[in-house]
């Protein structure tokens, strides 16, 4: 990961630079300073190019003197509508413009809120992470240069720099859910997920993994019913971050599907993009990048991480459509399609965790549906709940930085679909709102706690590069889960 350095406001004396306008806007100091030591070469780049300054467009001057490389200017759209997203996204395109074009890049930011300078940064970074810890050496790319420095300029570059510690710490945490996610599942199997979530011990954090046989104790039979297909053992990892350990109030809990693998089971998925389903644990890898994005900053909050890693597989052990198991709560489960495995993971580890640390709100993610995809698309996470205010906060916080949730119905008439003839329950309730009973199904294992489903099937994972990161995980809902504990839940 690149390093990021804050500094005052001034001319670049070389190297490569990039500026920013708003639309209809007059241009700022930085721009009529380069401006000028390039004999108006701005000016007339823009006028030839039609650049109007619109979010995200790009005008770039190559080798413009002697002095800069390259000078990038990107339009910041209306001043009006900008945001701590839009500013996440201009920044995201600055560092993917000269991605592969040079090791240090100077951004200029002449407007004088701070936070939108440290978004910049954040964008940059995620723009230029990259997956390629598999490729050999003769086929990494050894011929293209890579950015190592980020220098902001920045009017308020004192305030920035203050900001930077809570940002740069989200910037950590979304490279760890990266990795992760993008592990292929040879590699990346339940143990040794685990083993990869023991080393956030250094950071302070308490890990305490749950085996096999202590969730046999402890009736995880929904979550072992999902795992017995497979050769891996199945784990249960609890994550406690004591960052305010005078407060007495209860902690708050964030809990994740990890589904190293998931074939669909005895269900068996169909064979075109199967291989994409190495990404059914990014909720769980999420949370552990959000665990170890609050320990790197220190937060100030009391926080439980629990997550729930099998892998879901064919064998001669594996589980039948029709099998019934308890789960531990005691209901029982009929299961009648072994591809919707993850709300039984979700099911025994959100009974444990209310049962066991009395959470003040409990928070799932989870790729769990087809379904929510098909009504959101790949712009804005599903989000179900049984509580208002922590729904209101998620939405409010998600639409500033560019993390979008999108809440949907909940109630009794959707309840009815998973009425079970033999069970308690069944795990699915028919192809009609698919994603919506099965928020249904995890709310029978919250009791009263305040809880939201994020369902992230359409935003964990992306087929395509977006200006804050190539095609792959997006670590979605690390930023998002990141500032709602930032400006809700420290001292």
């Amino acid at each position: 990961m690149p390093t990021v350095s804050f500094a005052s406001l001034k001319k670049p004396e070389k190297g490569d630079v990039v500026l920013f306008v708003f639309e209809g806007r007059e241009h700022g100091d930085s721009f009529r300073v380069i401006n000028k030591a390039l004999d108006e070469a701005l000016t007339r780049a823009m006028d030839a190019e039609d650049f109007t300054g619109k979010h995200g467009q790009v005008c770039k001057l190559v080798a413009p003197t002697k002095d800069y490389t390259h000078v990038v200017i990107v339009g910041l759209g209306v001043q009006e509508e900008f945001s701590n997203d839009k500013a996440r996204q201009v920044g995201g395109v600055a560092a993917k413009t000269l991605k592969h074009k040079t090791t240090a890049l100077t951004v200029m930011v002449d407007w004088e809120i701070a936070e939108y300078a440290t978004y910049v940064a954040l964008g940059a970074l995620l723009s230029v992470y990259e997956f390629n810890k598999y490729a050999t050496e003769k086929n990494k790319k050894t011929d293209v240069k890579h950015l190592k420095e980020i220098h902001v300029l920045t009017s308020d570059f004192e305030g920035a720099q203050k900001g930077w510690g809570n940002i740069s710490a989200v910037a950590e945490g979304s490279y760890l859910t990266r990795d992760l996610v993008n592990e292929p599942a040879n590699h990346l199997t339940p143990p040794v997920f685990a083993k990869r979530i023991k080393e956030l011990e250094a950071l302070g954090i308490s890990v305490e993994v749950l085996n096999r046989a202590k969730m046999q104790e402890l009736g995880f039979g929904a979550l072992l019913g999902v795992a017995q297909g497979s050769d891996a053992e199945p784990q249960t990892v609890i994550m406690q971050w004591k960052g305010n350990p005078e407060d007495k109030e209860a902690p708050v809990a964030f809990l994740g599907k990890g589904v190293t693998f998931d074939s669909g089971g005895i269900s068996i998925k169909p064979a075109g993009g199967m291989e994409d389903m190495k990404m059914d644990m990014a909720g769980a890898a999420t949370v552990v990048g959000l665990m170890k994005a609050l320990a790197t900053r220190k937060a100030k909050a009391n926080v439980i991480g629990v997550v729930g890693l099998v892998e879901n597989m064919l064998s001669g052990n594996a589980q039948r459509p029709g099998d019934i198991v308890t789960s531990a709560s005691g209901q029982t489960i009929e299961v009648l399609n072994t591809d919707a495995e993850g709300r039984l993971v979700l099911a025994d580890i959100l009974w444990y965790t209310q049962d066991r640390f009395k959470p003040r709100f409990m928070i799932n993610l989870a790729t769990l549906t087809g379904a929510i995809v098909v009504a959101l698309g790949y712009e804005h996470a599903g989000l179900f709940s049984n509580n208002d205010e922590l729904s209101e906060r998620l939405l409010t916080i998600g639409n500033d930085i560019g993390e979008k949730v999108w809440r949907m119905p909940m109630g009794p008439a959707y309840d009815k679909a998973l009425d079970s003839q033999f069970a308690d329950m069944q795990n699915i309730g028919g192809r009609d709102g698919g994603s919506i009973t099965a928020a249904q199904f995890l709310q029978r294992f919250v009791n009263k706690t305040p809880w939201v489903h994020l369902d992230i099937a359409g935003t964990a994972y992306t087929g395509k590069g977006t200006n804050n990161g190539p095609k792959g995980a997006t670590s979605f809902g690390v930023c998002l889960l990141n500032q709602l504990v930032k400006e809700h839940y420290e001292a």
